[in-house]
This record gives structure tokens, sequence and C-alpha cells, in this order.
């Protein structure tokens, strides 16, 4: 179920997908460092610099998460109610909704990159993008067309499934490495990376 989807989402020939699980509880791994509210403000605010970077593109973010469906709401961008059993579930129902109303591809970026400019510089037709994190293990950014029956297996790795994945369907590859993108925060050693987002985050606001 869609809550709710703009006009201009149908049809159109990429859409960007912002997985969010939750903020509550989320990225456990600062907890050394960071309170459970400022590790909430942080992805927070993180979330919203990837929305800004997906600008002008249609986008929708992804998630099961109801306090996350009501954050979207409030920054004019529709929710995809998932059914949140996991990040590829969830990846695979967003891509296959947005097949359904007709648009070509879907570029899944996650909501985690505190360094995000830009989105629309990976568009490709007909390509599989992968956007590598900095140990090129994980896939920070995907672009894959919405017919091609993508398999998702993120996690530890994913970069080389994601591009055995594209081989196997016989798609070209196109591998973007981008010292913005590859910046993601799981881990205290990560926060250098968000830097310009921490004082707010601190001082709760």
């Amino acid at each position: 179920m869609a809550l709710p989807i703009y006009d201009h989402l149908r049809d159109a020939p990429v859409a960007v997908i912002v997985p969010i699980r939750s903020f509550d509880g989320c990225k456990q791994r600062l907890a050394p460092v960071l309170s459970a509210d400022e590790r909430s403000r942080l992805v927070m605010a993180m979330a919203a610099r990837v929305l800004d970077a997906a600008r002008p593109m249609p986008t929708v973010v992804a998630t099961a998460d109801h306090d996350v469906v009501d954050w979207a709401r409030a920054r004019s961008v529709p929710a995809l109610a998932t059914g949140g059993e996991s990040l590829d579930a969830d990846a695979t129902e967003a891509i296959d909704f947005l097949a359904d109303h007709g648009v070509g591809a879907a570029l899944i970026a996650h909501a985690d990159l505190p360094r995000a400019q830009r989105l629309d510089h990976l568009v490709r037709s007909g390509t599989v993008v992968l956007v590598p994190d900095r140990a090129e293990d994980g896939t920070n950014v995907c672009l894959v067309p919405t017919d091609a029956g993508f398999r998702f297996a993120y996690g530890p790795g994913s970069f080389a499934r994601h591009r055995a994945e594209a081989e196997r369907l016989g798609l070209e590859v196109e591998i973007v490495v981008d010292d913005d993108l590859a910046l993601d925060v799981d881990e205290p050693g990560h926060l250098a990376a968000a830097s310009h987002l921490m004082p707010s985050v601190t001082a709760g606001i």
C-alpha cells in the first residue's frame, strides 16, 4: 500500500527508493559514543541529506515503520509501506511497485550517506549501476531496470553479489566510485564523515 504516491511518479524514467527500517533503536554499533536519541537524530539528518540529493527525481521512502512514514510525509515525500522482512525484500517490493506504475528504472540509495550531494549523475538506460562503499564490500547505491527481475543480496559482500547478479541477468554493469556516496556511517570510526551533522545531533536540535 502506498501513502501517498504523487502523480508524477507514474511512467517516470527513473525513481529513487530510500529504504529506512526505523529511527528507533537504530545504529546499535554507535551506542558506545552516541545515545539512542542522538543516533535517531543522526539517522534522520543523514536520511534528509539523501532525500535532498535525490532531487529532482521522484522519490519514495520504503519502510514498515509508521514514524518513518510520518517523517517522510512531513518532507512531502511519499512512503511505500513494505513488509519490513529485510532490506532485500523491501527493495524488491518497492521496485515491483514502481514497475506497476510504469517507472523504467529504480535507484536504491541507503539512508546513511551523510556526504550525499547528488544522485542524478548515476542514471543510465538499461544498465545496472553499482556504487560501492569505501571498502568496496557493501552497495551504497544501486540502479537497476525495474523489469529485470534483479535479486538483491544486501549485507557484507553485497557489492560482489550484486555485480554477479547483474552479469547473471546479462545486463551491462557500470561501477561508479563516488567519494561522497562511498561514505556511510555504521561504526564510531565512520562518524568523521558526518562531522558537519554532529553539532545539531549532539545539541538535540
